[in-house]
């Protein structure tokens, strides 16, 4: 079951600062294929906002996929609510041959834990396509008291999430 937003000039869910509308929407309707690893990757975090399980899916490289995907990621959107996405690093040099990298923080709370997924993804490009091929899981990052929230409202840590 797909989530749709309520308005589409809302602010998308992968963090952008573009609305919905002209962000991750073009791709997850299918009106539009990501053209870089970012793209696909904030996209692919959209849809998990969304719980769009077949987009998630299309976009995960067959070669990665498990005989159990669709029940695991089922299972991983119903009990995870995500907050936020931070892109830390995006790297290019290798854009061309068909490899890309994106290392991100994702931000979510399951029942009364919080937590964040920092993550090195790995895309290729086959077939006029980017896929999410896997990802190195990373130490989570550490904020210190008075350093900006990540959430982007521009309260100190402290006085925001890190209570």
């Amino acid at each position: 079951m797909i989530i749709n937003p309520v308005n589409k000039t809302t602010a998308c869910y992968c963090g952008s600062q573009k609305d919905y509308e002209n962000c991750c929407c073009p791709f997850l309707t299918g009106r539009a294929k990501p053209e870089t690893p970012e793209q696909l990757m904030r996209s692919r975090y959209s849809a998990f906002c969304i719980k769009d399980i077949d987009y998630l899916i299309s976009t995960h490289h067959p070669s990665m996929q498990t005989p159990d995907e669709w029940e695991v990621l089922t299972r991983t959107i119903h009990e995870t609510q995500w907050l936020g996405l931070k892109v830390l690093r995006i790297e290019k040099e290798q854009a061309d041959q068909g490899v890309g990298y994106v290392e991100f923080t994702a931000f979510y709370k399951t029942n009364d834990t919080t937590g964040q997924l920092h993550e090195r993804s790995k895309f290729i490009h086959e077939n006029n396509q980017w896929y999410y091929l896997d990802g190195l899981l990373m130490d989570p990052l550490q904020f210190g008291r008075n350093d900006p929230c990540w959430c982007g409202s521009n309260k100190k840590y402290k006085k925001c999430h890190g209570q």
